[in-house]
């Protein structure tokens, strides 16, 4: 079950043309991940967030394998903020976040439990 902002999201940009934000672990800027990207994604309106999303079966595969990401926009730098600006429709300005990964949720498996009296 999709928690958070992947549905919410106030814009998103294509996998491709979100190459500059890969590697994350090489980005200069703040990253947050796990755990602590949870917590950011958690205190901003979903308005205020831009996702990566899927193009493909291989980009949604690579994306569905990332570690949840939240990467303040104002920590970006400069020709990454005129990259992003120029894909999105909406100023920059109005997003705080970029969240690369989806975070789920826990759910009961209901099929399997009805059969725990069985």
């Amino acid at each position: 079950m999709l928690k958070g902002h992947y549905n919410s999201a106030g814009t998103s940009i294509e996998y491709g043309a979100a190459d500059d934000l890969f590697p994350v672990e090489e980005l200069d800027a703040t990253v947050h991940q796990y755990r602590d990207a949870q917590l950011a994604l958690a205190d901003v309106d979903g308005a205020s967030v831009i996702i990566i999303a899927p193009t493909n079966l291989a980009s949604s595969y690579h994306l569905t394998q990332h570690a949840l990401t939240a990467i303040p926009v104002e920590s970006l730098p400069p020709a990454i903020q005129t990259q992003i600006a120029d894909t999105i429709d909406a100023s920059l300005e109005a997003f705080k976040l970029i969240q690369i990964g989806k975070w789920n949720s826990n759910s009961p498996n209901h099929s399997l439990g009805e059969f725990v009296d069985a």
